[in-house]
């Protein structure tokens, strides 16, 4: 794999750096090693087949997988022992997948969940800002909005918390092409505004559009690290490795 920190560049710290990150749930044993860093700052993405270890990744550092062992450290400081919440109260947040709105509440109900763990967090005005459609649907029941409102309730939601690591997972999964247009236009003006971003993507075309750089994941394994500015260079190498 290419040298991460060499790819930086000098003068970049990692805020988030993982080494010899092992994930196991049951007798599976899903993460082999994994080694990559994220720069404060840097929309970083993970890249990879269905079943490569991307989401399990996320959710080690998040600390809500049964079994992890290796290194995890967040602005200097090993996280890797502490129970999820801790990690949260760190600065770190985590939107899945699945999104989890609740049915049985509406935009604003969604939206205002989670506590605010530190602060700098968005206020709702701003991240009405961002995704003028939530303002609009306020009252709705979450479930009721379309999936690309659902993915910018789920986004929304983690920015008042004070994060300023996201981890996001496949937040353009069976969207319409013009969610994910906004989507990844809220993406960099995040990054513009000092969010650092991991991001789980299968959809390389879009990641092209947000990423700095993109770690290749293979069997539980980081495989190569490719710069954004090297992606067309190494398309052939990265249709072999997503199939």
């Amino acid at each position: 794999m290419a040298d991460a920190a060499a790819a930086r560049g000098p003068g970049t710290t990692a805020m988030l750096s993982v080494r010899g990150l092992n994930a196991w749930y049951g007798e599976s044993h899903i993460l082999h090693g994994v080694d990559f860093d994220v720069a404060r700052g840097e929309v970083v993405t993970l890249l990879g087949r269905n079943g490569a270890g991307k989401t399990t990744t996320l959710k080690s550092i998040m600390g809500i997988v049964p079994r992890r062992e290796g290194a995890i450290a967040f602005e200097g400081r090993e996280i890797g022992r502490l129970a999820s919440n801790r990690i949260a109260q760190l600065g770190i947040a985590y939107c899945p997948e699945e999104r989890g709105i609740f049915a049985s509440l509406d935009v604003e109900e969604n939206l205002l969940l989670p506590p605010v763990v530190r602060e700098g967090g968005l206020s709702v005005d701003q991240i009405f800002e961002l995704f003028p459609n939530l303002k609009e649907r306020l009252k709705s029941q979450g479930t009721k909005l379309s999936g690309g409102e659902q993915q910018m309730l789920a986004i929304g939601r983690i920015l008042r918390t004070g994060a300023r690591l996201l981890l996001l997972d496949e937040p353009t999964e069976g969207l319409a092409p013009v969610s994910v247009q906004q989507i990844g236009r809220t993406i960099r003006r995040l990054q513009a505004q000092g969010f650092t971003i991991l991001l789980v993507e299968q959809n390389f075309r879009f990641a092209a559009t947000v990423a700095d750089r993109h770690y290749v994941m293979d069997h539980g394994r980081v495989v190569d690290m490719i710069p954004n500015a090297d992606l067309q260079a190494n398309m052939a190498k990265l249709h072999d490795y997503l199939g």
